[in-house]
């Protein structure tokens, strides 16, 4: 087991939030009627990726009936359906879907984490549940450090929690702190940092985030990473990226 498995592995076991763990197992034993017969995670929800990575994705949180219910960051649900798809179309994900924990999905130099590692209600984790978190992104960053090159942070609370964890693992953060905007990008000591609209289905069913806008910020990040994604599409496949 190398670091950052164990490091998934702690993190999969955290019971520091008795709201978060509540609703976490409540919503894994009530089901949704969909999914009535699965057996829920119900779990905090590791990062998902290789431990060499240029390039992370930072996130909100699980989604009750998405990453709680797999165990796989996006996986499972809307969200996801839009990452992943975009992934997929820029050579950086082996198919276009995440359903299960064991789809057989590889990323290719990329890694999707969060902030905080439990779904919590209403989508909205307190002030104080994401600093309780937060040491386990820090633990996350210096591991992926040697390799790490940019960060696509989703949304205007990834933004604010991913700062002060770029800050505690050693990374030089502006002051003031940048606000968040979507195709916003910050040099950090090497690593380059990208807003994004988060791929809610507020943000992609009402158009604030398009399929397009979402691929030239990953595009761009990748490239920025030295990510190369290529397709082969007469193959049927689309193998890893060059780099």
């Amino acid at each position: 087991m190398n670091a950052l498995d164990d490091l998934d592995r702690r993190i999969s076991g955290c019971r520091a939030c008795p709201r978060l763990v509540d609703w976490r197992e409540e919503v894994a034993r009530t089901k949704r009627a969909a999914f009535a017969d699965w057996t829920y995670w119900g779990r905090p929800v590791p990062g998902f990726g290789p431990a060499d990575a240029r390039m992370l994705i930072v996130g909100l949180a699980p989604a009750a009936h998405g990453g709680n219910r797999t165990g796989r960051m996006f996986t499972g649900d809307r969200s996801g359906d839009v990452l992943y798809q975009a992934l997929y179309d820029i050579g950086l994900a082996s198919q276009p879907t995440a359903v299960t924990a064991d789809d057989g999905l590889e990323l290719y130099g990329v890694r999707v984490t969060s902030p905080v590692h439990c779904a919590p209600p209403a989508n909205k984790p307190t002030p104080g549940e994401r600093d309780t978190c937060r040491p386990w992104l820090v633990q996350e960053l210096n591991l992926l450090r040697p390799t790490l090159r940019t960060v696509v942070v989703l949304g205007a609370f990834g933004w604010q929690a991913a700062l002060p964890a770029f800050a505690a693992a050693g990374w030089s953060v502006p002051r003031p702190r940048p606000a968040f905007g979507h195709g916003m990008r910050v040099p950090l000591d090497g690593l380059e940092l990208f807003g994004c609209f988060h791929v809610s289905q507020r943000n992609t069913f009402t158009g604030k985030l398009t399929p397009e806008m979402l691929r030239e910020v990953l595009g761009t990040a990748a490239e920025a990473a030295g990510l190369r994604g290529r397709t082969a599409e007469s193959e049927g496949t689309r193998p890893p990226y060059d780099g």
